[in-house]
């Protein structure tokens, strides 16, 4: 019998452990997490030990967050990426660069959910091609601080594209989300807004941003929340505070990555 030999290539400066010749590898399947399909409404909660166990064998169900819910068809790529900033051992090097390269992934599907119309275009050998292009009108909105690692994917994929912040701190004395900085485009009430924050915990952040982004006049169904990890109670307490806003993300898991800010400004 012939034996298919698969090698992976390594990648972020990992080691390529030897291969067996004696062992075999069989093929990994390629896995698509899709909110709106009953036959995949749920994400496997896969821990490592140095997580809380009593979520190990929780998977996470997503019946009940609704469509307003957006996940990125999980593949192994954004597995892999997944794991290396889980990793406790990763380097802070290798840590931005997956970070940065999630991050693209993640607003480039962003940018499909705002409206476009269509248009006709002439190439250079005269032919008019029948294309779209994307209705102007939106802004990009970060929460300060973790918020900012987002902005550079934004701008690499929209060059003029106006962002806004907001600083929110928990009160010392209530613990309850403070807002202590907001600054927007004048016109952000005319705009489709582009939130960022790249963990959702419990989403109290989220909540407070969001109010004050409608006390400027933005209606919660112009606003998407981008995302890199989220926890279930965080996306449920989002998506029932304001059932109109869209929030995406790559992965609902009962542990967030809560070391994201810390990791990617080196501050830890």
């Amino acid at each position: 019998l012939e034996t298919l030999l698969i090698l992976l290539m390594p990648c972020h400066n990992q080691q390529m452990n030897s291969v067996n010749s004696g062992q075999e590898h069989p093929m990994k399947q390629v896995r698509f997490a899709n909110s709106s399909s009953s036959s995949s409404s749920s994400v496997p909660a896969v821990l490592t030990s140095s997580e809380p166990s009593d979520a190990t064998a929780q998977p996470v169900s997503l019946d009940n967050l609704g469509p307003q819910l957006k996940l990125l068809p999980l593949n192994d790529q954004i597995r892999e990426l997944q794991t290396i900033i889980r990793d406790k051992t990763t380097s802070r090097g290798d840590f931005v660069f997956c970070a940065d390269r999630l991050i693209r992934l993640v607003v480039e599907e962003g940018l499909n959910q705002l409206p476009y119309s269509e248009c006709t275009v002439t190439t250079p050998t005269g032919y008019k091609y029948e294309g779209v292009k994307f209705e102007r009108g939106n802004c990009g909105v970060s929460i300060m601080r973790s918020g900012e690692a987002m902005e550079q994917g934004l701008r690499d994929c929209c060059r003029s594209i106006r962002i806004g912040k907001i600083l929110i701190q928990s009160d010392e004395e209530t613990q309850k989300a403070k807002v202590y900085y907001a600054k927007f485009p004048p016109d952000v009430y005319r705009r489709k807004v582009l939130l960022m924050y790249p963990i959702l915990s419990t989403g109290n952040t989220v909540i407070e941003a969001v109010r004050v982004l409608i006390e400027h006049g933005v209606q919660p169904r112009h606003i998407i929340l981008l995302s890199l990890f989220s926890t279930p109670h965080g996306a449920k307490s989002i998506i029932q505070e304001f059932p109109d806003i869209t929030i995406l993300t790559t992965e609902v898991h009962p542990v967030a990555p809560t070391h994201f800010g810390q990791r990617y400004f080196g501050t830890d």
